[in-house]
């Protein structure tokens, strides 16, 4: 549908998941895309898988470090000219209660969940401000930021924060026609979350069945999927809907049986 004709579009967080599908999502609606990641051996991989499709570039950063956060913003920038659109989509997700979570892991989950796209943001809206145009910007949160598991206590309270920044700078920056939103994103089968579930909860080869055996509909959510909800948030066809937290889940809040 060319929904991301002539846009400039920064996946942070992108090369694996969630992200590396809403990189291949705006790539096919006409974006130019960037990038980042950790690892350059995924990162440059999908890079070349989309360059062959559009523009794409790869730039390598550890978000959890807030000065490379920014720098994320001036890469597409001088890879493209400028920025129209960013999604925050890097996530850590390792596990910890309020007994036995360590102020270095806290930090950790602030780090990546809460401060990179504080100031990729920053960063992103600084360019769109100095160039007098409009944007659009989506934060892919957690349906946990409601509240969440036990285990996920650091997780949940660096990801509700980021729901409340949303909100923050969408109020901030509506005059100057920058539009943000953010995504409560469910269950979703990943290889960030195979990973999790084996690390941390013993999983097997079948636990995504087993998982998909307790929800109602009766599998988990894909990545392509809500590529494709973010996408629509990025451009226009989403109008002037802005400091929204939508939740993208088959659970429903506040629900009971």
């Amino acid at each position: 549908m060319g929904l991301l004709d002539g846009k400039v579009v920064l996946v942070n967080g992108g090369s694996q998941g969630v992200g590396a599908a809403i990189a291949r999502a705006a790539v096919r609606e006409g974006a130019a895309v960037a990038v980042t990641g950790r690892r350059p051996g995924p990162g440059e991989a999908l890079a070349a898988e989309l360059a062959a499709g559009g523009k794409a570039v790869f730039h390598r950063a550890d978000l959890s470090d807030a000065a490379q956060a920014k720098a994320s913003v001036a890469a597409a920038v001088e890879a493209f000219g400028r920025i129209d659109c960013l999604v925050n989509s890097a996530g850590l997700t390792s596990r910890g209660t309020l007994l036995d979570t360590t102020p270095e892991l806290f930090d950790a989950h602030i780090a990546i969940n809460l401060r990179a796209p504080f100031f990729a943001m920053q960063a992103a809206v600084a360019d769109m401000v100095a160039r007098g145009a409009p944007g659009t910007i989506v934060n892919v949160i957690t349906s946990s930021a409601h509240g969440g598991q036990p285990f996920l206590a650091p997780y949940v309270a660096a990801k509700a924060g980021l729901a409340g920044l949303t909100r923050n700078a969408a109020h901030a920056h509506r005059w100057d026609r920058i539009r943000i939103n953010g995504l409560n994103i469910g269950w979703t089968a990943t290889e960030g979350e195979d990973a999790t579930q084996r690390a941390f909860h013993g999983a097997g080869d079948d636990w995504q069945e087993q998982a998909a055996a307790r929800l109602p509909m009766g599998r988990l959510g894909r990545p392509d999927e809500i590529a494709d909800f973010v996408v629509l948030l990025l451009s226009d066809r989403s109008g002037v809907v802005t400091g929204s937290v939508i939740d993208w889940d088959q659970n429903v809040l506040g629900g009971l049986d």
